[in-house]
């Protein structure tokens, strides 16, 4: 239901080293508003609530709204090295919602 990649989980291990952060703070993975794709799913400090799940992974805990769990279904947390486009990529078994959105933020330029 929650996977975490190796690859990824040294990475944030290795943020939260360089930033000084501890105790390590839990990592939410949530909806975050996206340009011409929509939504999608991005990471962000934050404590877990009343209505959260909350998954360990080794030293690392991540919070995702029980809500939002269910609406995604599993979720995989990695991380793509690729020079300056490396990032984490998310990915859940259906679609984010919001995701998929129009091309306002672009100005049309989206091949529809």
């Amino acid at each position: 239901m929650f996977e975490v990649t190796e690859t990824a989980a040294s990475v944030l291990k290795d943020y939260f080293t360089q930033n000084k952060i501890e105790p390590v703070s839990p990592v939410r993975v949530t909806v975050m508003s996206g340009g011409c794709s929509g939504a999608a799913l991005g990471l962000t400090l934050d404590q877990p609530g009343e209505l959260d799940q909350v998954f360990e992974e080794g030293d690392l805990k991540f919070v995702i709204a029980q809500d939002l769990l269910e609406e995604v279904g599993a979720i995989k947390v990695d991380f793509v090295d690729a020079g300056y486009r490396s990032g984490f990529a998310i990915t859940s078994e259906k679609p984010v919602p919001g995701a998929g959105g129009g091309c306002s933020s672009c100005g049309g330029s989206c091949g529809m």
